[in-house]
């Protein structure tokens, strides 16, 4: 199994992204990357971390539609933020996303578009601690729970520079979403759950069987909650 999660690594690196489109297992940015080892002795060593110790035993994952700044843009995870790795959130321990202990940092501190905070203990996200709590809270382990992207690389907005985000075009969900099928074949029984309307669309239309959740962001928490605690069981 460790040789087919370093194949599907090995191919998430090998996509060559466009100007508007940041490959957290292959690029490095200089102004926003901590070193040149950022992508492959960090981030792809810590996608590797996090799939090893979930497969093939998962038994959800959960897809959203794209790679965020805030999130796995620096980590190499989906859904989970720099802070959760290097022990700096308040109620998210490292271990809960890799067996080994804590990660690494890969964001720049140095970088003058991070306030103080985000140059101290590196970035959060609102929809990591959201979605990485609710499954604390379940009665599933936390290693039994995969998070994924369809479009699995940082969409961003070209004239507003690399620490943004963007909507995936349609084009690149279709191109996400092999890498999505190369990861359900590494755990055929997993159930999918899908958060947000644009993830539960896509995966539909690819004819992948799943349970839609509402996004936790902007005011939906409440509702990713509510939803979501049904399905974790």
């Amino acid at each position: 199994m460790k040789s087919n999660i370093n194949k599907f690594i090995q191919e998430l690196q090998a996509y060559e992204s466009p100007e508007n489109v940041f490959n957290p297992w292959r690029d490095y940015e200089e102004s926003c990357d901590i070193s040149s080892e950022a992508p492959n002795n960090i981030r792809s060593k810590q996608i590797k971390q996090f799939l090893e110790a979930r497969i093939p035993g998962a038994m959800y994952l959960l897809v959203a539609e794209a790679v965020g700044y805030q999130g796995g843009r620096f980590t190499g995870v989906a859904m989970t933020s720099e802070r959760i790795l290097l022990g700096k959130h308040e109620n998210i321990r490292p271990s809960v996303i890799l067996q080994n202990g804590q990660g690494k940092r890969t964001s720049n501190p140095d970088n003058s578009n991070l306030n103080n905070t985000q140059k101290r203990f590196g970035f959060t996200e609102p929809t990591a601690t959201i979605v990485w709590g609710e499954v604390m809270k379940s009665t599933v382990s936390v290693y039994q729970v995969i998070t994924w992207n369809i479009f699995p690389f940082h969409p961003f907005d070209l004239s507003k520079g690399p620490l943004t985000n963007r909507t995936p075009t349609a084009a690149e969900l279709e191109l996400g979403a092999y890498y999505t099928k190369v990861l359900l074949n590494l755990c055929p029984n997993i159930t999918v759950i899908s958060i947000g309307r644009h993830s539960s669309k896509t995966l539909s239309k690819l004819a992948i069987e799943n349970i839609h959740v509402p996004h936790p962001a902007n005011g939906g928490a409440g509702n990713f909650r509510s939803a979501i605690k049904k399905v974790l069981v």
